[in-house]
């Protein structure tokens, strides 16, 4: 496909049709069990600490196996989906997701157990990026932002999946029987999600000339949504939902591109036209990009804090097993607010203040929490930050694919890939702190994350298009 001056074409319905609504079912489904699955685990996580007698180090080094599983399949997803298509590879990840959580929590010496998370980070990889790309390509298809609402059931699955371990822990159910049912149930939920889901090849294909679409599915031919996540160079850019300043959300870019990755003389005059360098400095451009990954990383080290040290920390104040679970369902129970209120919020306020604020939530939360240590201190201090968080990445996300002087999809591309930095450097930096100086200093890095997002989220500013052509395809 060559470059135009003209924007591809969009659906002109507005009201989603019956497909659309399964579809988007079947995707919020997926998004349910992603979340499910590994949060089944974390409460065993001081049992196989315990059982595989391993220092906070070492714990900590065998976590970061996972998002090393992560950043080494991550890329390799777009291929799969190109070939496989998002609904089967997300389908069937899941089911072999839970397989791989069994593995892990069964595994019988460390090294074992940080092969069994090396497994299960790539396949969690693979689906996290096939199901964000089926998704983006229902949101495509209702023509306004949808995305939020999936990761808020994201974090529904992640809380229920916590509760659920925490109560397996508490009963003392063999951790060979508890996730073997956890994988049994929501790999069933993923097979019931497989027939909601879209028909038909990846869009792209059929923009490309691969095999031709139904009449359901010619509005959404010029886009390839879920490249934008995987593949870099030759990746289509995904219909993402930017919040205006005067609080219209609008997909500013659905275009695809080919390869040369140019912006055409529309998309130059329309920047232009609202204040936005083209082609800024080297330094800048690499610099914003630097900082929207700092950003996007500060939320993945919330998140692992709440993860992986949550219930370490809160049984080292006195916390039973249950009681310490809640360290992580608080996390991500606020996450789910904030995630329900997050558009609305960055529709009235501007995803600058948002993030802003945000961070103050997450430094001044857990700030507190660590300077006047008690559980329900620590848990208040936790949902602090997990609601701090809620809109960090989506935002890093969104303005990295509207990032001047980068080819369509580059930007997006690599925040979502460097992002998981956060997750590979927090489990082992954390651990080695707490080695030496106890587990509550280790977890001052979630204050520190918090003051970084403050200062950086300026960068945030003015990423949001207002009328922008969306680029030539």
């Amino acid at each position: 496909m060559t470059s135009s001056t003209t924007s591809p074409a969009v659906p002109a319905r507005t009201v989603p049709t019956r497909e659309d609504r399964r579809a988007r079912l079947g995707v919020a489904l997926l998004f349910f069990t992603n979340g499910a699955l590994i949060a089944n685990l974390l409460p065993r996580y001081p049992a196989i600490k315990d059982g595989l007698e391993l220092s906070n180090a070492d714990f900590g080094l065998a976590v970061a196996a996972m998002p090393v599983g992560a950043l080494v399949a991550g890329l390799g997803a777009g291929w799969l989906i190109r070939r496989l298509r998002s609904s089967r590879v997300a389908v069937v990840g899941t089911v072999v997701t839970g397989v791989a959580v069994l593995l892990a929590g069964i595994a019988p010496v460390g090294g074992l157990l940080a092969a069994g998370f090396l497994l299960a980070g790539a396949l969690d990889a693979i689906v996290d990026v096939s199901q964000n790309s089926h998704g983006l390509r229902v949101q495509y298809r209702y023509r306004r932002s949808i995305l939020n609402s999936f990761h808020a059931v994201w974090s529904i699955g992640a809380v229920l999946g916590g509760l659920m371990g925490g109560a397996a822990a508490g009963l003392g159910i063999p951790i060979v029987w508890h996730l073997g049912a956890s994988a049994l149930i929501f790999a069933v939920v993923a097979l019931v999600a497989y027939p909601l889901l879209l028909a038909g090849p990846e869009p792209a294909e059929g923009a490309a000339g691969g095999p031709s679409k139904g009449p359901s599915e010619t509005a959404d031919a010029a886009v390839l949504p879920g490249d934008d996540v995987t593949a870099g160079a030759g990746a289509a850019a995904a219909p993402v939902a930017t919040d205006a300043p005067d609080g219209g959300a609008q997909e500013a870019r659905a275009g695809s591109a080919t390869g040369a990755g140019s912006v055409d003389d529309a998309t130059r005059a329309s920047s232009a036209r609202d204040g936005h360098r083209v082609s800024p400095g080297f330094v800048a451009k690499w610099g914003v990009l630097l900082a929207l990954v700092v950003i996007a990383s500060s939320g993945a080290v919330v998140e692992d804090a709440g993860s992986t040290w949550a219930a370490l920390y809160l049984g080292s104040l006195g916390a039973g097993v249950t009681v310490a679970a809640l360290g992580f369902v608080s996390l991500q129970g606020a996450q789910f607010v904030g995630r329900l209120l997050g558009d609305g919020m960055v529709d009235r306020f501007g995803q600058k203040a948002v993030a802003r604020a945000g961070g103050v939530f997450v430094a001044v939360g857990m700030g507190i929490a660590l300077a006047f240590p008690s559980v329900i201190g620590t848990i208040l201090g936790f949902a602090a930050a997990g609601f701090g968080v809620a809109t960090l990445i989506p935002a890093a996300m969104h303005a990295a694919d509207n990032l001047p002087g980068f080819r369509a999809g580059t930007g997006l591309t690599l925040v979502s890939w460097l992002l998981r930095l956060g997750f590979l450097a927090s489990p082992p930096v954390v651990g080695f702190v707490a080695d030496s100086a106890g587990l509550r200093y280790g977890l001052l890095l979630v204050p520190v994350v918090g003051v970084a997002v403050v200062l950086l989220a300026g960068v945030l500013e003015g990423r949001r298009a207002r009328g922008a052509a969306p680029r030539g395809s």
